[in-house]
């Protein structure tokens, strides 16, 4: 018996768009368009009626604007959406507050620098994806991980610290409230989300206004440093490399891994090349195993590897993938993984290879 396809609904003002976006999804096997509305209110009768899997949800439209609808669909009938979105900053602004809101993945428009082919090679993959992900309703800024006792890094440890994030689907949330669990001195941390161009400058936005530290999207030569977390830019891959006795984020295109630019595996490869003594990699949620053989490399480098445990992933795919492949030495529910990056750099660990027994 042929597994059942995944169900969309796609709605867009746009009539072009709806057409280009059913097309794109028609193709794949595994997927089928069962209706698709030019506002949220037709929307909301096709939802009832037709029961989709997953719904594709325009930010800019008339008569009721895709934030509203999402929120009160989140209240009344929470399901998988992904928001789909002008590249413009207010736009990308916007569909930032979407995933907060209980959005899992968040997509361009096809058009200007967004081709229709580009989209369509991930918007199959980011269904698919919403499809397996555990829909959360949005509630306030999580506060566990702020109230947990941080225990000071010592200064010479911190000085010579560095963290590495990787997560993808639920990502953006998760590293949120990592981020608001650490203390205000925080170790240099690069960060890879798998996020469209575009994009990444709102996330960073975001998190700088919350965090007691600097949080920017990284560009090519930025210095990784004590009290600043550098976010991979979407499309390009990020590295960090030693020069001069200085870690630098080294940005770069180049083609796809995992499907994904930037990727997981190419920031904890660079970073496994390090071999520090004092390092910390961190595989979030994410659908797929972006990032898995990357923090093996960190774990078999030296450093103390986590990976986000099933129940607190809105997808265990790549924390999963991390598991079985005996690169997390720690798995934690995300409102501990910040109090143990602290705990984990307080004691010194050797930069030669630590293995995986």
């Amino acid at each position: 018996m042929p597994n059942k396809k995944i169900r969309v609904l796609v709605v867009d003002d746009s009539a072009l768009v709806r057409r280009l976006l059913s097309e794109s999804i028609a193709k794949e096997p595994d997927l089928e368009v069962v209706g698709a509305a030019p506002d949220p209110f037709v929307a909301r009768d096709l939802i009832l009626s037709l029961k989709p899997d997953v719904l594709t949800l325009d930010i800019e439209m008339p008569r009721m604007d895709g934030l509203t609808f999402l929120t009160r669909l989140m209240h009344y009938r929470p399901m998988p959406v992904i928001m789909i979105s002008s590249v413009g900053q207010a736009s990308s602004t916007v569909a930032m507050e979407g995933l907060r809101r209980g959005a899992v993945e968040v997509l361009a428009k096809p058009s200007g620098p967004y081709s229709v082919g580009e989209v369509g090679q991930v918007l199959a993959q980011k269904i698919r994806a919403a499809h397996a992900a555990r829909v959360r309703t949005p509630g306030p800024p999580a506060l566990v991980s702020r109230i947990q006792p941080v225990v000071r890094i010592p200064a010479d440890h911190l000085s010579s610290s560095l963290l590495a994030v990787g997560a993808s689907t639920g990502g953006t949330q998760a590293i949120e409230e990592m981020l608001l669990g650490m203390p205000a001195q925080c170790p240099a941390t690069v960060v890879a989300q798998h996020i469209p161009a575009g994009f990444s400058a709102s996330f960073a936005h975001r998190l700088n206004s919350l965090c007691p530290f600097e949080v920017k999207e990284a560009v090519d030569g930025d210095i990784v440093a004590q009290g600043r977390v550098l976010i991979a830019p979407g499309n390009f891959h990020m590295m960090v490399q030693k020069r001069d006795g200085i870690f630098i984020a080294v940005v770069r295109d180049g083609p796809r891994v995992h499907y994904q630019k930037p990727a997981v595996d190419v920031l904890f490869g660079s970073v496994a090349s390090l071999q520090l003594a004092h390092c910390v990699g961190v595989l979030l949620t994410g659908m797929g195993a972006d990032g898995a053989q990357g923090l093996l490399q960190m774990r078999q480098a030296g450093a103390t590897t986590i990976a986000q445990d099933e129940e607190s992933c809105v997808v265990f795919g790549m924390p999963k993938a991390a598991i079985e492949l005996g690169a997390a030495q720690h798995v934690h529910p995300l409102s501990r993984i910040a109090h143990e990056i602290v705990t984990a750099l307080q004691t010194p660990r050797s930069p030669k290879f630590a293995g995986v027994a």
